[in-house]
């Protein structure tokens, strides 16, 4: 069985390629072929004209999207580019996957809603994105059903891994150099590990593959993945901060000092509450999310162990 992973270079498609390791012929995609991040082939799905082709030639049983264009604020000045990549693609990619009767698995985003709730947000709550950005996935979401293919649909959200661009090795960066941080206070959702999406995603395929097949189809359509428990983003830098300082990954606790959304200069407005139901996914899949603070702790875990791993047996973990 031939599983394609688009986006295999970004920091979900890292652990993708772990986490689907032995489950069959893995053909790990990504625009530009890096062996060191295990891509071994090219294929940029912005390519609309030879995206379908593509797919039909290489004829994948699973098709597994973690590609994305993820500038926010940018995609309020580049909306062609964001609505090809996160919309338009996936009407090329949803019509090749109907065609092989293929399964697609695709990653959306809880900017697809509004956040002016105040309570966690189910799969069938009403969305209404504020940004070009959250516009664009929806309208990726709303294709990929369209197309009538097999799809498994899971909306992630506040997404890091100990690797890649995210908000994790930002607030680790600046708190090494600067006195002081200021973060947002009062946009609140749930930090979720590339790693735990990506496990997750595993599961979810295994159970497509081993169910009857007059059964998959109650599994389409979308499902929350997110970690469990929820916090805004002063918190979460508050968290990562002092964790990172217990394993010697910084030498003090930087003080974070919370600020409202009108005080951080962003182009894209963002949900202000956007804390993702999960309890299709335990009651569907019977998946139970971690707690993020546990997400948390394995990450920077994982980060001081390969520090250690760099520094070799004179490693020593300083305590704040």
């Amino acid at each position: 069985m031939r599983i394609l992973i688009l986006g295999a270079a970004g920091q979900v498609g890292f652990e993708l390629v772990r986490s689907l390791s032995g489950m069959g012929e893995i053909v790990a995609a990504d625009r530009i072929v890096d062996t060191s991040l295990g891509v071994d082939l090219a294929l940029d799905i912005g390519d609309l004209a030879t995206l379908k082709s593509r797919l039909i030639e290489l004829a994948p049983a699973v098709i597994i999207n973690a590609a994305a264009y993820t500038a926010v604020d940018l995609a309020e000045d580049e909306t062609e580019i964001a609505n090809r990549i996160n919309h338009l693609a996936l009407v090329e990619l949803g019509a090749a996957a109907r065609q092989l009767g293929a399964l697609v698995v695709h990653y959306s985003t809880d900017y697809v809603f509004a956040g002016g709730d105040q309570s966690p947000l189910r799969e069938d709550h009403a969305t209404g994105p504020v940004s070009v950005y959250g516009a664009s996935k929806l309208a990726g979401e709303r294709a990929l059903a369209d197309s009538g293919c097999a799809h498994l649909l899971l909306r992630t959200a506040w997404v890091y891994a100990a690797r890649g661009k995210n908000f994790l090795l930002t607030m680790l960066r600046a708190a090494a150099v600067r006195d002081e941080l200021s973060v947002v206070d009062d946009q609140i959702g749930c930090p979720t590990t590339a790693r735990f999406l990506a496990d997750t995603t595993a599961s979810m395929v295994r159970r497509w593959l081993a169910g009857p097949a007059d059964q998959r189809a109650a599994l389409h359509g979308p499902c929350h993945v997110v970690c469990g428990g929820q916090v805004s983003w002063c918190g979460f830098a508050r968290a990562i901060i002092e964790q990172a300082c217990e394993l010697g990954l910084l030498p003090r606790v930087t003080p974070v000092r919370a600020i409202r959304t009108g005080e951080y200069p962003a182009k894209a407005p963002r949900p202000a509450y956007s804390v993702l139901d999960t309890r299709r996914l335990t009651a569907t899949f019977e998946i139970t999310p971690p707690a993020w603070r546990t997400g948390l702790r394995q990450t920077l875990l994982e980060l001081a162990q390969a520090r250690q791993a760099l520094t070799g047996a004179g490693f020593e973990v300083k305590r704040c």
